[in-house]
């Protein structure tokens, strides 16, 4: 499964920034071993169900240090039986726009 997820604390710092709680999550992301990317709004990460949800729910209480409040939106792609989709997507979308050119 892929699960794209974005965390963060209700309060932030005096300058509205929020990136020292977000670092905080993607680093418990990264050191979990699974696949990952991150961009500027979502985290992604490939795995099973089970250690997919327990790397969500670290994060989050990460997070959780910086704020008594988190907010914590999540998509996720169920495939049993798939994987390597998290750069086998881009790649099946990367050839399709390359044909159709």
């Amino acid at each position: 499964m892929i699960v794209a997820f974005s965390v963060a604390p209700s309060t932030s710092d005096a300058d509205g920034s929020v990136h020292d709680a977000v670092a905080a999550a993607v680093r418990v992301v990264r050191d979990s071993g699974l696949p990952n990317r991150t961009s500027s709004m979502f985290t992604e990460i490939e795995g099973e169900w089970d250690e997919v949800m327990d790397v969500v729910k670290r994060a989050t209480e990460a997070v959780g240090r910086y704020s008594g409040r988190v907010s914590l939106v999540l998509k996720a792609d169920i495939r049993p039986g798939h994987t390597g989709e998290l750069d086998g997507k881009i790649e099946r979308l990367e050839k399709a726009l390359g044909e159709q050119l």
